[in-house]
Formats: structure tokens, C-alpha cells, sequence
């Protein structure tokens, strides 16, 4: 009999976290061009990216125990830079690369990979590493 476990069909959200929601508000809405979803004072800000969504917390207000009427949602969060990867289609990574230092940003690394896909590397302003990067990274098309 073949194997008829469901499948996780991909990331639904991806967490990043930074202190200064202002700043990250107006990078990731303003300068990538993110929608904004929701914000909740200090605590978070959410943005659709693509089929999935980008969550920004402050970790200082995100380990917190929430007041016993809000959300059942386990207290996380975590110090330090993380990582997310923007699909990008090889044809606009000119362009992101250009807009990006345009506005500042420093491109830390742009190469190749093995795979023949291209990635370009920056910071936010939390110091976050944000990658973009040719689906064929992954052999996605």
C-alpha cells in the first residue's frame, strides 16, 4: 500500500525580529513594497509576501506572556540577526540590487551558486540577513 501521509506544502509564514518596528514598517513597507497586513503597537507588523506571510516582531514585547484574554499563543522570540530568502525571478535581480543601494543599503555579497542560480545578500535595519534569490537555488522553477 503507498504511502498516503499528507504533506506540508510549504512555509506559511516566516518570523523575523526587530526592536524598532518603525524602521522595519518602512523598510519592508516602504522600500521592498510589502503590503501591510496588520500592526499591533510595538509589539508586531505583518506583510504578505507573495503566497506567504512576513511576521516582525519586537522581541522584547513578543516574550511576554500575553493578559489571559488575548490569544493562546506561546510567548517566543529570540535575540540575535535571523535569515529570510525573497524569490526573486533572475530577470528583476538587477533591479533590487540597484534599488537597494540606491537607498543606502549595502549589497554584502552578489555570486552565484553552484546550482548556476544568483543570490544578492543586505541587512535590514535590525541587521536581519535578507537574501534574494533565483528560484533554481532550490531546483524550483
Amino acid at each position: 500500500m503507498p504511502d498516503t501521509k499528507p504533506a506540508l506544502q510549504g512555509i506559511l509564514e516566516t518570523a523575523l525580529y526587530a526592536e524598532d518596528l518603525d524602521a522595519a514598517e518602512a523598510f519592508y513597507g516602504g522600500l521592498l513594497g510589502l503590503e501591510k497586513i496588520n500592526r499591533h503597537a510595538n509589539r508586531h507588523v505583518f506583510f504578505r509576501c507573495g503566497p506567504g506571510v512576513l511576521l516582525l516582531f519586537n522581541p522584547k514585547e513578543t516574550i511576554v506572556r500575553p493578559p489571559s484574554h488575548a490569544l493562546p499563543v506561546p510567548v517566543h522570540g529570540t535575540t540575535g540577526q535571523g535569515h529570510v530568502c525573497f524569490r526573486v525571478p533572475a530577470s528583476d535581480l538587477d533591479f533590487w540590487s540597484e534599488k537597494l543601494k540606491e537607498a543606502g543599503i549595502a549589497i554584502e555579497a552578489d555570486f552565484r551558486w553552484p546550482t548556476g542560480a544568483r543570490s544578492i545578500y543586505f541587512r535590514d535595519p535590525a541587521g536581519n540577513s535578507l537574501e534574494c534569490a533565483e528560484p533554481g537555488l532550490w531546483g524550483l522553477t
